[in-house]
């Protein structure tokens, strides 16, 4: 089986150990803890499940690569919303990190509308159509475009639903999760302490919060992609 160069030793370095407070530890999840650390008495994620779960998550991400899937990248929190936008962009597949808006998996074929709105509306301003209008007109049009932007720049590629949906922390975008539900599209995530995981179809077991463990995570995802597209 292949290890994809992942070993313990690197995610302990990147903090992707560290859980949350043993009182807001969910019951489902300990199952991947090992034991407390420090006065504070935060959950100690076993790594050796945490490797186990990414390897296992990698090799079902490099299946989809060669199937030429999409997979939907959600990371709205602070600390990860800037790593998944520019992990995104250099793999090529759709994301959101900014609020994930209600109805896009479910209703997709509104959310789509906007999103071809928005495209047709830079595809004239571009071209220089929108020029006939007042100045006054052509701010308020600049206005309505950087609006749609900031909600659909992401998902601009999207024909269709994705295949697959990529969460970094569940409790955040617990809405994007339960609409991929709703819609039977599996879900890999980033499972900390304090979520179910259960909620998810890959989940892989550590820290949410740190920018270095989620970062790690995507880097890894990212090489397994760009070795495996068609």
């Amino acid at each position: 089986m292949k290890d994809f160069g992942i070993k313990t030793e690197d995610l302990k370095d990147v903090g992707a150990f560290f859980g949350h407070r043993i009182s807001r530890c969910h019951p489902k999840m300990k199952t991947f803890v090992l034991g407390i650390k420090g006065s504070d008495h935060i959950n100690v994620i076993d790594l050796e499940k945490t490797k186990e779960f990414l390897i296992k998550t990698l090799e079902y991400i490099e299946e989809l690569t060669k199937q030429g899937k999409t997979i939907l990248f959600v990371g709205t929190k602070v600390a990860s919303k800037n790593l998944i936008e520019e992990f995104a962009k250099n793999v090529a597949h759709p994301y959101v990190s900014e609020r994930w808006i209600g109805g896009t998996l479910t209703n997709f074929e509104t959310i789509k509308k906007r999103v071809d709105y928005l495209k047709d509306l830079e595809k004239k301003r571009e071209s220089g159509d929108l020029q006939k209008y007042t100045k006054k007109e052509q701010l308020e049009f600049d206005k309505i475009i950087e609006r749609l932007k900031l909600k659909f720049e992401g998902i601009k590629s999207l024909e269709k639903r994705p295949d697959v949906l990529f969460v970094v922390d569940i409790k955040k975008d617990a809405l994007a999760v339960k609409e991929a539900r709703m819609k039977e599209i599996p879900v890999i995530a980033i499972t900390d302490t304090n979520v179910d995981p259960t909620l998810v179809d890959y989940p892989i077991p550590a820290n949410d919060d740190a920018k270095s463990s989620v970062k790690y995570i995507l880097d890894k995802i990212q090489q397994v992609i760009i070795d495996n597209k068609k």
